[in-house]
């Protein structure tokens, strides 16, 4: 980022501050030209973690019966689901809705079993749970300061991510901005990118490129 896209963030930052009771979520909005998403090769579905994380805790659910895995997820902070749990998670929108407030993860064993039960409602919110793989606590942690990218389509040539929060930092945030914009250019290249915007929850956009 250039100095005077870091002086947009700031201004942005300190323009919105303590203004609102609730604290303030940054949105980063992307712009694509000449891409026709509906194309499997064009498509984004990319996960990047933030090197500043969020700027707030994010919670994590996890799809698991392993007595080993449990024990460790618990004992920092996820909400564990077993299989059991499945065929009334299946029966209960509510409950369903409630799991969109969470990073999704599951042990691979489980996949089938999540798909049949839950496959309908989480598949085509982008919300199907993460694999675990390697070390479960690492991918949890990793989970909580993540983000993911995906496109919607022909005729929606824009994607929307949230960078941070008005706590952080402007260098915090402009480096989460700029972890963001470099996992996109190396998938679209520069030259598919028309404008870059950045906003605060009840902010008007200020555009950076």
């Amino acid at each position: 980022m250039d100095q005077e896209q870091a002086k947009k963030v700031e201004a942005l930052l300190e323009g919105g501050k303590g203004k609102r009771k609730f604290t303030q979520s940054i949105e980063l909005a992307i712009n694509f030209r000449g891409i026709d998403f509906s194309k499997t090769d064009n498509s984004l579905n990319i996960a990047i973690a933030l090197p500043n994380g969020k700027g707030k805790e994010g919670k994590v659910a996890a799809f698991t019966d392993d007595a080993a895995v449990v024990q460790k997820l618990s004992a920092a902070g996820a909400r564990i689901i077993r299989s059991s749990e499945l065929q009334e998670l299946s029966s209960s929108p509510s409950k369903q809705n409630e799991l969109l407030s969470y990073e999704l993860v599951a042990q691979p064993a489980m996949m089938p079993q999540i798909a049949k039960a839950l496959g309908q409602f989480l598949g085509p919110r982008n919300k199907m749970p993460k694999p675990i793989t390697g070390d479960p606590l690492a991918m949890v942690q990793g989970a909580t300061k993540s983000i993911y990218i995906r496109s919607k389509g022909k005729y929606l040539p824009t994607v929307h991510c949230m960078i941070g929060t008005e706590s952080m930092q402007a260098p915090q945030v402009a480096a989460n901005m700029d972890a963001v914009l470099s996992e996109i250019i190396k998938k679209v290249g520069k030259q598919s990118i028309r404008s870059v915007y950045v906003k605060l929850t009840m902010s008007p956009p200020v555009r950076i490129m």
